[in-house]
């Protein structure tokens, strides 16, 4: 059956010619460079692409119903690059603005109360890229577009949301285009370069899917999952929008994609995502709801089962094909 979201646009990245040049002389094998080309580059592309998409279908119509489309290919495009937690992203926390979760202590909706209720003009432009981050980005629209009760909606508040959600995936993709993409094709360039070498980058990019990995396994499965006496489907992610499982299986998409641009030689590790990719794609439970029956709780902890020996599978075999390894945790920072 079709699935009833859309698909993301894509367009191609603004690189400035000099980039262009230097990408299209890279070695035709997979190395970073080509995932630099292929998937971090077009991702942000695409991503601040839907966000814009998004801002605008506010300014004309900020129903739920109207803008659950272009909510949807914003959170589609984000997961192409969720797993990228380095760079740009991770400059002054842009990466927990655009999505903070888990928000176990429901910060979120109580921040956003305090903005409904406050003063109109904490929800212009400069003063809500100032708001707690709790109250922004993909999740912030979510709470709006899917409430937990009928409510008037906020207009001021979606608008204000899907603007400065646009305006951070705008910065996100020009500062990679413009400065972050070179440091990475020139490492060592400069004695503070965030890359001296090239097995810094190849480390660095391993580092992103080992962690993204760890996430899908331990907390977007783990936490619905909780313990076999005591699920809690409630915490899975995205629960409003429905989009627990497809989040999941976005994500792991993406990561094949970007294993297939640092090296064609890891046939293990493609085939470990294959399998994960296909129990996520078979697996009829869209928001985790499952867990809470011990059929349904097995079928989800098989695929976390599978995420978590896909993760193995990259510490031994992409790490030896990639010369780096697991050395830290890539959470360190995040």
């Amino acid at each position: 059956m079709p699935h009833p979201f859309p698909k993301p646009k894509a367009p191609m990245p603004r690189i400035r010619l000099a980039l262009c040049l230097t990408l299209i002389a890279a070695p035709a094998w997979a190395d970073y460079p080509e995932t630099l080309r292929d998937h971090i580059l077009p991702g942000y592309a695409a991503f601040a692409a839907a966000t814009a998409d998004l801002a605008a279908a506010a300014q004309a119509d900020c129903t739920a119903e109207a803008l659950r489309p272009a909510y949807h290919a914003a959170f589609d495009a984000w997961q192409g690059v969720a797993h990228l937690r380095l760079g740009p992203v991770e400059e002054d926390g842009r990466d927990r603005i655009i999505a903070y979760w888990p928000d176990p202590k429901g910060l979120g909706q109580t921040q956003q109360d305090a903005l409904l209720s406050g003063d109109p003009a904490a929800l212009e432009p400069a003063a809500f890229a100032k708001a707690s981050i709790a109250a922004r980005g993909l999740f912030g629209m979510e709470r709006l577009l899917y409430p937990v009760a009928p409510t008037v909606p906020p207009c001021a508040l979606i608008r204000a949301t899907a603007t400065d959600l646009a305006r951070i995936a705008a910065v996100v993709d020009a500062e990679w285009q413009i400065g972050y993409a070179d440091a990475m094709l020139t490492p060592g360039a400069t004695p503070d370069a965030p890359f001296q070498t090239g097995p810094d980058v190849r480390q660095a990019l391993f580092t992103q899917l080992a962690f993204g990995l760890e996430k899908l396994a331990d907390q977007q499965l783990g936490r619905p999952l909780g313990q076999p006496s005591l699920p809690h489907p409630d915490r899975a992610q995205a629960l409003a929008s429905g989009r627990s499982l497809r989040n999941v299986l976005l994500s792991l998409q993406a990561m094949r994609a970007m294993v297939e641009t640092l090296t064609p030689d890891a046939p293990q590790t493609i085939a470990a995502f294959d399998r994960a990719i296909t129990l996520a794609e078979k697996l009829e439970d869209p928001i985790f709801a499952g867990v809470a029956t011990p059929s349904g709780r097995l079928k989800v902890e098989i695929l976390q089962q599978a995420i978590q020996r896909t993760r193995e599978i990259v510490g031994d075999e992409l790490a030896r094909e990639l010369d780096t390894d697991i050395s830290l945790n890539a959470g360190d920072g995040d």
